[in-house]
């Protein structure tokens, strides 16, 4: 069933209240995981999966290495949104962790990296992640601030050494994708970020007329909004444009 722009609307917001209640009672409004934690994976069985993108990194602070920053709850709520509206049938029970060189990492179609102002890969590890791409797979990178973007730029130049970055503007296909977004001014969540938030993208052949193969939510934390909206950081407006932006990414990367 295909639902009318204004009853999205209505249902994500909906949904990031029920996702966020269910999820505080299933943790007991503690620290506990919802999800099935660090190395414990779940097998491939065809559903989708969220799979975040580990590295090796100092340590993050009091969420642990930068890789596992939003995690396990960022994804949990958004599996629950996505899975939702629309018609993905997704693994709420759990999400993976895998490492760039890991070959389980070609067995699904979307990856998603954060704090990529942290990241060094290997040689095997670039070599893993060039092929992924250009097999048809994609990666978001969020939780990006504005330091960050020399060490990205590095890494990835790795990956593609000609590779160039192009501004998404709001007429792209990805806005459009499942929810209609207007405006690409949902603010970061917090000022070190950056100013504001910006969307980057590599395309393959640097041709923004074919597949795009990741996207970089920069000056930004989309998944800061995913995590805290149980809890009243952020105003409710704000909450559902976040999840909005995650869940035309996610489909975006699932349907092209």
């Amino acid at each position: 069933m295909k639902l009318s722009r204004a009853k999205r609307s209505l249902l994500v917001g909906a949904m990031a209240v029920l996702a966020g209640v269910g999820l505080l009672a299933q943790r007991g409004g503690g620290a506990g995981h919802f999800f099935t934690g660090l190395n414990s994976n779940l097998p491939y069985d065809g559903k989708f999966t969220f799979v975040r993108m580990s590295y090796a990194a100092g340590f993050g602070g009091r969420q642990g290495p930068p890789w596992s920053h939003d995690y396990p709850v960022g994804e949990a709520h958004l599996m629950r949104i996505l899975t939702s509206v629309s018609n993905v049938r997704g693994h709420l029970d759990g999400s993976n962790v895998l490492a760039f060189d890991d070959p389980e990492m070609f067995k699904y179609p979307l990856i998603y990296l954060v704090e990529p102002g942290y990241w060094r890969m290997s040689e095997k590890d670039v070599t893993s992640l060039r092929s992924y791409l250009l097999k048809g797979g994609f990666m978001i990178v969020d939780d990006f601030p504005s330091w960050a973007w020399p060490t990205f730029d590095e890494q990835m130049s790795r990956v593609f050494p000609q590779g160039k970055w192009e501004d998404l503007t709001i007429d792209h296909p990805m806005w459009h994708s499942f929810f209609e977004i207007n405006a690409l001014t949902l603010p970061p969540p917090y000022p070190s970020l950056g100013p504001e938030a910006h969307y980057r993208a590599l395309f393959e052949d640097n041709d923004p007329k074919k597949r795009m193969l990741v996207v970089a939510n920069y000056q930004t934390d989309i998944s800061e909004y995913w995590e805290f909206s149980e809890t009243g950081y952020k105003p409710v407006d704000e909450n559902n444009e976040a999840y909005k932006f995650g869940v035309n990414q996610f489909m975006f990367g699932l349907t092209h």
